[in-house]
């Protein structure tokens, strides 16, 4: 009777075919390896992980940047002269960009784990070169054309911060996996050390960096202030376009409190609404005045002006994408809009007894108004039927001429400025006050406006900070904000805080506990590693001799980088798998 030697038959990796196979196109058994990774598939792995960081700060930046879209927009406009909306094409790259980078990473955090070699596929190589390469020209142009807005990250910290560092906590927690299983598994040596170290103080960091943290929404919700007031910045522009009356008549609809508009003077001396210098972007200029199209808007006179269109532009080009949602009768209101008349607008805010904040442009040095456009201002405010005291004032010229309305500076004034200047109110950029500086003017009695404020999880931190008012282009979404997005007591996130970092404390030391005792488990059993293609050899079934040989081949070659001591070593090896293969032919 023939003995048959028991077949040795390995369990299907499905998992790790599955990580091999997308991360490294290693879907075979034997095309995997636990050997060290080289220098170059570690090169590439560091190129990933540092795509990954520099996508991730890219993807929160346009993230929280969405505050100012609009005025992205108009830069580029105002560069190139033509209107589009270029945040979309970055949005889209950065959502596919960011998915894609990060499941290569997951895979090669698997591979660290499983104890799997790096060898990162050459098409998943070109994508990731690709994908560093247009986010670092990225930054570098955004820099260039809106290098100012980098200054959101910081203010969008005093908000996201306390979720930031729960996130961070849980991710590093994580990576103590890896970085045990690379300590713990491997010879000792300088590098591992100084990994572990490394470690150690990243997560030390992360455990103590609430102390840095300055969130005006941590605080006593007995303390927190009014809600503050909206002001409509150029009316209603993304429900009607800037600056014409169907804008104003929808702020107030919004339940803004204060309209606020741009003025620049005619040719004539008529005051009219226009943000921008020329005519082109928000009206029909180009057709109705091709060769002035480029002209100064001051240029023109009231009669040429009323003759435009001011509202075609807004159907035409949907500049925030909510077109859409207006219905027929709205839509022919809008598209019959002509240039704004400043009298108009003041009579709409005196009838709903709101009050106006005036943008006003001097002309330039040529025009015919350069020396009396205040003063045809004035007379304008005075036709209007507006009280004064509802007008505010904030160009810083001619101060002295005008007094009697409300001056407020766009700019960081000190106490004693603000005093000599006449000034009672700051209108200030969102950047441009610290958290500190706007409790000093509030604690003198000094009205702040912040803009531009169109997100709710700005308007929730100035709400915090104790702000009375703010300017805001998307007055709709605002008013839906009856309360700050988050609000917490200082001791509610001190218990968060340290129970969260007791928590990953303890899970870090379960996890080094558990793969030294696995470590220590395997060495003392005596396990020896094993390959593939030895077990694929004495299982080997009915197949072309040719694949028997490969695989033999891969088997010696296997074995002499394993260590065999001897060629006898090899030759029995290879006797028990003719002996295996003949045995099993014999039984069939």
């Amino acid at each position: 009777m023939v003995k048959h030697q028991p077949l040795q038959v390995y369990e299907k990796q499905v998992f790790v075919s599955f990580v091999t196979g997308i991360y490294g196109c290693r879907w075979k058994r034997y095309q995997r390896s636990h050997d060290d990774s080289s220098k170059w598939e570690c090169t590439w792995t560091v190129m990933l992980f540092s795509s990954f960081l520099l996508l991730l700060f890219w993807a929160y930046f346009w993230l929280v940047a969405h505050n100012d879209y609009n005025q992205f927009n108009w830069i580029l406009y105002n560069r190139s002269g033509e209107w589009r909306d270029d945040t979309f094409l970055i949005l889209a790259y950065s959502v596919v960009g960011f998915s894609y980078v990060s499941l290569l990473t997951i895979l090669a955090c698997f591979h660290i784990s499983l104890g799997q070699q790096l060898n990162l596929y050459w098409v998943h190589k070109v994508g990731v070169l690709a994908t560093l390469l247009t986010t670092i020209s990225g930054v570098v142009t955004v820099d260039d054309v809106w290098g100012e807005e980098w200054a959101i990250m910081l203010v969008s910290l005093q908000s996201t911060a306390p979720f930031l560092h729960l996130g961070a906590l849980a991710v590093f927690t994580a990576l103590g996996w890896l970085v045990a299983g690379y300590v713990v598994r491997r010879e000792r040596s300088n590098f591992q050390v100084m990994v572990l170290l490394i470690y150690v103080v990243l997560l030390l960091v992360i455990y103590l960096a609430p102390l840095t943290f300055r969130c005006p929404c941590i605080m006593n919700r007995h303390a927190l202030a009014p809600r503050p007031e909206i002001i409509g910045r150029r009316g209603a522009p993304m429900l009607a376009p800037e600056n014409t009356m169907v804008s104003f008549n929808r702020a107030l609809q919004q339940g803004v409190s204060s309209l606020q508009a741009d003025v620049t003077i005619s040719e004539d001396g008529v005051p009219f609404l226009m943000r921008d210098d020329t005519l082109r972007r928000t009206t029909d200029v180009s057709k109705v005045f091709p060769a002035r199209q480029h002209d100064d808007a001051s240029s023109f006179n009231w009669t040429d002006l009323r003759s435009l269109n001011a509202g075609r532009w807004f159907l035409e080009s949907d500049p925030y994408w909510t077109v859409g949602s207006l219905t027929a009768k709205e839509r022919s209101r809008v598209g019959n809009q002509t240039v704004c008349p400043l009298v108009e607008m003041l009579r709409l805010a005196a009838r709903a007894n709101r009050s106006a904040l005036l943008n006003v442009r001097r002309p330039p040095p040529q025009h015919p108004r350069h020396r009396s456009w205040f003063m045809d201002t004035l007379w304008v405010i005075q036709r209007s039927g507006i009280p004064q005291k509802r007008v505010t004032w904030t160009p810083d010229t001619d101060r002295g001429r005008v007094r009697g309305l409300q001056q407020a500076a766009e700019e960081m004034l000190s106490l004693e400025e603000m005093r000599q200047r006449g000034v009672s109110s700051l209108m200030l950029h969102y950047s441009k006050a610290s958290h500190r500086d706007l409790q000093e003017y509030l604690a003198n009695n000094v009205s702040v406006t912040i803009y531009p404020v169109n997100e709710p999880w700005l308007y929730s931190l100035l709400w915090c900070s104790g702000v009375p008012s703010v300017s805001s282009d998307a007055p709709q979404d605002l008013r839906k904000v009856p309360y700050p997005i988050w609000l917490m007591s200082q001791s509610a996130y001190c218990f968060i805080w340290i129970t969260s970092d007791l928590v990953s404390i303890a899970v870090v030391l379960v996890i080094f506990s558990f793969q030294n005792y696995h470590m220590i488990r395997w060495k003392m059993s005596g396990m020896q590693n094993y390959n593939p293609e030895q077990i694929m050899l004495s299982a080997v079934t009915r197949r072309a001799s040719r694949d028997v040989n490969v695989m033999k081949e891969k088997l010696i070659f296997s074995e002499i980088n394993n260590g065999l001591n001897s060629t006898e070593d090899l030759s029995l090896n290879l006797e028990n798998g003719y002996a295996s293969y003949s045995c099993s032919g014999l039984g069939h």
